[in-house]
């Protein structure tokens, strides 16, 4: 049997105000490739289908459609709700869903209802167990379940080992939406701390024959059965050196049986680079990024002039300028201190030193002692 493990698709996403809606639709057409091409049984979605909790009418649109060609292809569909997702409004329909091979789950309740899967080894049940936030979901739970995440999510997967313990020896599958162990997260992730604590024991996914991780967006092996798909799509600078896809996983006879990664499209890369504006400009060496993505740094010790629309000559794909001068001195000094006993032409030439990283000029001293002095002679009048 062939599962697909994909997560965290966020449509609906932007990246520094840049559109990701044809992107988006990229790695959806060739979900439904791979889907074809690798005869995949079921794609499992492990939550974070939107990146609001109301998306818009384009984010449900390329839902919708993704969804429709993957029922035609004749391949079940499993999705859970994320952190970013409405587990209502997501949940919608879900037992009419059901009929056309789609089967969402975003109930406490629908935990322990399984998707039975066959091959010719038998069964495979596979359990859906949604984001679950704890204040909101614990008086669905036995009463004597703590608080926090890992309580919260101990019993979920409790009532599961229940359930699956009535059918004798089956191979399962279980997605679930959490941060899991030491698994590394990224800028982009939406904290889900509580109480201090924000990633829950591996160990609560022991026994099963694979689980199918989102949250965080870098692909990640915890286990050979548990792993992380990661976003398909880089949704932050801190995600420029992920290799974005899915899991195509293999279950045999015996159990798990190969696993590979699928490589997503990339629509541009991202990249980093930091220098002065003079040198990204002209340097032979910023060649290969006149392309990308960029987060650019600038060191000039002064704050250049239309920084970025000179640098959009070159690279028109700017999304973050930042400018950290590299000769720098911190000055630890509260404001009232540097500004005690100083007069306010030497404050106000002081920001402007401040600021800009070089003296007022002679003709910006006059200017600025004008503007003060025509304050000073207007508070006067009043």
């Amino acid at each position: 049997m062939r599962l697909l493990h994909t997560s965290d698709w966020h449509l609906g996403r932007s990246l520094h105000r840049t559109d990701l809606r044809e992107a988006q639709g990229s790695f959806l057409d060739h979900l439904v490739e791979t889907v074809r091409s690798e005869r995949v049984d079921a794609v499992l979605v492990a939550g974070d289908v939107y990146d609001r909790a109301v998306p818009s009418v384009d984010a449900v649109e390329l839902c919708e459609q993704a969804l429709v060609r993957l029922s035609e292809l004749g391949t079940r569909v499993v999705v859970i709700s994320g952190n970013h997702d409405s587990a209502r409004r997501l949940g919608f329909g879900s037992r009419l869903l059901d009929a056309a091979g789609v089967h969402v789950r975003t109930r406490v309740a629908a935990c322990a209802q399984p998707v039975v899967l066959e091959d010719a080894a038998g069964p495979v049940a596979v359990y859906g167990v949604p984001y679950l936030e704890p204040e909101a979901v614990r008086a669905e739970l036995p009463p004597e379940t703590g608080r926090g995440h890992g309580a919260v999510l101990g019993a979920a997967l409790a009532s599961v080992r229940d359930e699956l313990a009535g059918r004798g020896a089956v191979r399962s599958v279980v997605l679930a939406h959490a941060w899991v162990g030491q698994a590394v997260a990224s800028d982009s992730e939406r904290d889900i701390t509580v109480g201090g604590v924000a990633s829950v024991g591996a160990s609560l996914f022991d026994g099963f024959t694979y689980s199918a991780l989102g949250h965080l967006h870098g692909p990640q092996v915890l286990a050979d059965g548990l792993r992380y798909s990661g976003s398909p799509l880089a949704y932050s600078f801190s995600e420029a050196g992920h290799t974005k896809g899915s899991w195509l996983v293999e279950l045999d006879a015996g159990g798990l049986g190969r696993v590979e990664h699928v490589p997503a499209p990339v629509p541009r890369r991202l990249s980093t680079v930091r220098g002065t504006l003079s040198d990204l400009l002209t340097s032979t060496a910023y060649d290969a990024l006149a392309h990308d993505w960029l987060q650019v740094t600038l060191t000039d010790t002064a704050r250049p002039d239309d920084a970025m629309v000179r640098l959009t000559s070159r690279f028109p794909h700017v999304l973050v300028l930042d400018w950290r001068p590299e000769d720098g001195v911190a000055d630890d000094r509260t404001y009232g201190a540097r500004v005690a006993g100083r007069s306010d032409a030497e404050v106000a030439r002081e920001f402007v030193a401040h600021v800009r990283r070089t003296p007022a000029t002679d003709d910006e001293q006059q200017l600025l002692a004008d503007a003060l002095e025509a304050g000073r002679l207007a508070g006067a009048a009043v």
